[in-house]
């Protein structure tokens, strides 16, 4: 497939398709507390005060089985480091002692969100828990409870599926992950955050998208959830007709999501493709004949990649697999810049951990190398090559090459399914690779360490009287005031949102221009520096008050946000009256932003300013503060 030719951007390919996607948000609440313990919420940047070692191992179930999942994070034999901060994280993080209480407030916030989103509010909260096996939280499972259920959300002119709604515990913060060593810092752990999982109901990637950014805006705008990076991700899943679902997890952004869920489904359907091939070429996949050779000596001390890396201290062995009749499927491209080869590469850098790049060689794509053409023909004697065959080349250290080696039949075996459940990680490019098998259904089960919650039809009505317009009715609104769509999208997200609202009803006439005072001015003086970024900040709406009123230039206005912004215009009163001092400062202030205006109509607009904002300060006698003003214009003159 030629993807330089393809358009993401065709609904009717996808649909052809028989795309299917749908959407698992999280965010996280804004509580000050965790959610089953004391400790406050937030990142930390200082230097950890201990660390714990942990390796996960697998257990059998109630039923006598071993989960798929949990058998292959052993395989990867992952020591697991957990940093510890004194004031972050208890006992309770570290699986110590069992949790506290619920956190009423977050369990509140997540009842407020799924009467939002028009979801039926459960009689009992249970906690459950559920897997989580790559280490991320140290109990090896995550504790959420369903909150509410069969929702919906307008869209277009038909409703978006809300199946769940859920609040659970955050999970680590990965600092790194090389080799075997995988490091998370537990600041994060059990943050509150809400999950919220639609039907399958997106046809094609701009719809996924589109629904997305709707959920997301929906929720940051009520001011329950966190904002800011590292506060939200989104999983999507993905299938198409023949194909499998296949999770997308921790997408970047929601920019990204378009193209994610694109080429998710041009790689099911690449690989449909190989299936059916594979199938008609290997119909019993075991009986496919391998052949290896330790060719460690015939790359030792030569001046290539292999070459060098057998020069580290850690001793390496270099193992090549014959890949009888494979050569075509190894080159098959299933997404921009990537193959079937590249799967293999995701595979063995999650499961063997050889991650050094590239960690797999192959014959078929030796023009991307700097291993000589002789070294290859070696290679080729060694293991008896022929047409349409294919070579691979493995360094590491012999476990780690052994394991590789068995999950390259297993991988190339599983073209017979055609596509396999996994979960994916975003690449940020728009492609996505290999992040572990998709766990299996029963990876959720009661826990027995926290009592049920009820949820009782008083609380219910209460937190429904909190529940605020929903954002698809504030943008209908703002549509019938004349804003245009790039402005409404701007306001859905911006933090001003309030003090927009409070003056177009204050101003009529001037719904255009307070959102571009709300949205683009404010983000182009942030880029400038100016970090007063406080919504409720009731200088920024007295500035813009009066800017709306008197019809003030943007330069001006300008001037006065970043002489607010600076503490220029810091007044001081004794026991409520107003000073001198505060009256000079005020009179400075307002001076500088008024600046090279002499005309009488801007002293009259100077004189209106002034006036405001020491009566929205003091409670002094008007005529006072009038007869201050004037008799200051006319020194002025």
């Amino acid at each position: 497939m030629d993807f330089g030719k393809v358009d993401i951007n065709d609904p009717a390919l996808f649909e052809s398709l028989g795309f299917k996607c749908g959407l698992e948000i999280h965010q996280q609440v804004a509580t000050e507390k965790k959610l089953f313990c004391h400790c406050p919420v937030g990142l930390t940047k200082r230097r950890h005060d201990a660390e714990i070692l942990r390796h996960m191992r697998p257990t059998l179930s109630e039923l006598g089985e071993y989960d798929g999942t949990a058998l292959m994070e052993f395989k990867t034999k992952k020591e697991v480091i957990y940093r510890l901060y004194r004031d972050r994280t208890c006992t309770y993080e570290m699986d110590d002692t069992p949790p506290f209480l619920v956190n009423q407030q977050a369990v509140d916030y997540a009842i407020q969100i799924a009467l939002l989103f028009n979801c039926k509010i459960v009689d009992e909260i249970h906690v459950i828990r559920k897997q989580y096996l790559d280490g991320s939280i140290p109990t090896g499972f995550q504790r959420t409870m369903i909150i509410g259920v069969d929702g919906w959300v307008p869209y277009k002119a038909r409703k978006i599926t809300i199946t769940q709604v859920n609040l659970e515990e955050e999970a680590c913060r990965e600092i790194s992950d090389i080799g075997h060593v995988i490091t998370f810092a537990t600041d994060r752990l059990s943050t509150p955050l809400v999950e919220i999982i639609t039907g399958s109901d997106m046809r094609n990637p701009i719809e996924a998208e589109e629904v997305c950014r709707l959920l997301g805006n929906s929720m940051k705008i009520t001011g329950l959830v966190r904002r800011g990076i590292g506060t939200v991700r989104q999983d999507v899943n993905v299938s198409i007709t023949g194909g499998k679902r296949v999770e997308i997890k921790g997408v970047y952004k929601v920019g990204n999501i378009r193209a994610l869920t694109a080429y998710e489904a041009l790689r099911q359907k690449g690989l449909l493709e190989l299936q059916e091939k594979f199938n008609r070429q290997f119909p019993v996949p075991a009986s496919i004949s391998y052949k290896e050779d330790n060719l460690t000596a015939i790359f030792s001390g030569a001046g290539n990649t292999i070459g060098r890396r057998l020069e580290s201290d850690q001793p390496l062995k270099v193992v090549a697999l014959l890949l009888p009749g494979l050569a075509e499927y190894i080159t098959t491209p299933l997404q921009p810049n990537w193959n079937f080869g590249s799967e293999l590469m995701g595979r063995i850098r999650v499961i063997a951990c050889i991650d050094s790049k590239p960690n797999l060689f192959f014959y078929s794509r030796r023009r991307q190398y700097d291993i000589p053409d002789r070294k290859w023909q070696e290679c080729q004697t060694s293991l008896g090559w022929r047409e349409k065959d294919d070579i691979v080349l493995i360094c590491g250290p012999s476990a780690d090459v052994a394991t590789a080696i068995n999950e390259i039949k297993i991988r190339i075996a599983e073209l017979a399914q055609g596509v396999i459940h996994e979960t994916r990680q975003d690449m940020k490019d728009g492609t996505t690779d290999f992040e572990r098998i998709l766990p299996g259904p029963d990876r959720m089960y009661p826990d027995t360490d926290h009592p049920p919650v009820r949820i009782t039809e008083e609380r219910v009505t209460a937190n429904r009287g909190k529940v605020g317009e929903p954002l698809w009715e504030k943008q209908a609104r703002w549509a019938k005031m004349g804003l245009h769509q790039e402005q409404i999208n701007a306001l859905s997200l911006s933090p001003f949102v309030g003090a927009f609202e409070q003056l177009a009803a204050e101003i009529p006439g001037k719904a255009r221009r307070a959102a571009h005072l709300c949205t683009a001015l404010m983000v182009a003086l942030h880029r400038q520096g100016f970090v007063s970024r406080r919504p409720g900040n009731s200088e920024i709406l007295n500035i813009f008050r009066t800017t709306l009123e008197n019809d003030l230039p943007y330069r001006q206005v300008k001037n006065l946000l970043l002489a607010e912004d600076s503490g220029e215009k810091q007044v001081s009163a004794d026991n409520g009256k107003l000073t001198s001092d505060a009256f000079e400062k005020v009179w400075r202030y307002a001076e500088k932003a008024f600046s090279g205006r002499t005309t009488e109509n801007h002293r009259n607009k100077l004189r209106r300013f002034v006036v405001g904002q020491l009566l929205g300060r003091f409670p002094a006698d008007l005529r006072e503060i009038l007869s201050r003003v004037d008799s200051q214009l006319s020194k002025a003159k």
